[in-house]
């Protein structure tokens, strides 16, 4: 597996750091975030239960181009 480093939280610690990378043999998008706080999955598990193999994670609205950024890598759409 090749992950591909989009961008880190510009604005969180070193050893804190939200980020997003694309994964290049799947075109996954994985990201590291913050965990929620227990509202936050409360809201989520309204829509459906979170199942052991998947977490819910909470990422800055400030990430919002990184997001877009791993989205065009992901679908091809990126310029290099």
């Amino acid at each position: 597996m090749a992950l591909r480093f989009i961008a880190k939280d510009p604005e969180s610690r070193e050893d804190q750091c939200p980020s997003v990378w694309v994964d290049e043999s799947t075109n996954d998008i994985v990201v590291q975030g913050w965990w929620p706080d227990a509202s936050t999955v409360e809201e989520c598990e309204r829509v459906g239960s979170i199942p052991d193999t998947e977490g819910v994670v909470r990422l800055p609205a400030r990430m919002v181009d990184a997001l877009r950024r791993a989205c065009d890598v992901a679908d091809g759409t990126a310029v290099r």
